[in-house]
C-alpha cells in the first residue's frame, strides 16, 4: 500500500503520515525530513526547494518503487498537492503495482496559519515557513479530480 497525502502546508499531512507509519509492516518517507538532512543549509526560497525536491523524487522514486516491490506499506510524506506531484506518484503505483490511498485535507487558512505557528513555535520542524510563504504554496495546490483515478480519503480539521 502506497499512502500519499495533499494538502496546505500544517493541515495535518505529517501529523498523519507518522500515524500510520506505525502499523507493522510500513515505512515512513519523509521530504522534510529528508531535505533538512541534505539541503537544509541550502533551502532559503520556494526555488530552492522546488530545485532540491526534483533532485529528491529523482533519487526516491525507485527506491519507494523497491519497498512496495518487496511488499512493505509506503508512507510518502511528500506533497501531491499538484497534478504535476501526483503524475510522479502515478508513476511509482504504475511501476510497483501496488494499491493507494490518497489522503486530501482541505482546511481552512485560518487553521492551518494556527497549526503552523504552534509548529514553528514548538521548533520541532527541520523548515520554517513564512506566512507569505504559506500563502505562495497554498496558491499553488490543486485539490484532486475523480478522474485522476486516485483512491481518495477525506479529512477534516480533527485529523
Amino acid at each position: 500500500m502506497l499512502h500519499l497525502f495533499c494538502g496546505k502546508i500544517a493541515s495535518g499531512k505529517s501529523t498523519l503520515a507518522r500515524g500510520i507509519a506505525t502499523a507493522p509492516g510500513h515505512v515512513l518517507i519523509s521530504e522534510d525530513a529528508w531535505l533538512g538532512a541534505l539541503f537544509g543549509d541550502r533551502m532559503a526560497s520556494v526555488a530552492d526547494y522546488m530545485q532540491y525536491a526534483a533532485v529528491l523524487r529523482g533519487v526516491m522514486g525507485p527506491h519507494v518503487t523497491d519497498l512496495l516491490r518487496a511488499g512493505l506499506s509506503v508512507v510518502l510524506d511528500y506533497p501531491a498537492n499538484t497534478p504535476g506531484q501526483r503524475a510522479w506518484m502515478k508513476t511509482l503505483l504504475k511501476d510497483s503495482d501496488a494499491d493507494h490511498r490518497l489522503h486530501v485535507f482541505d482546511l481552512p487558512d485560518a487553521i492551518c496559519l494556527a497549526r503552523l505557528k504552534a509548529r514553528q513555535d514548538a521548533g520541532a520542524h527541520p523548515f520554517t515557513v513564512t506566512e507569505d510563504q504559506f500563502h505562495r504554496v497554498t496558491a499553488h495546490l490543486v485539490m484532486p479530480s475523480g478522474d485522476e483515478g486516485f483512491d481518495i480519503v477525506r479529512h477534516g480539521a480533527d485529523a
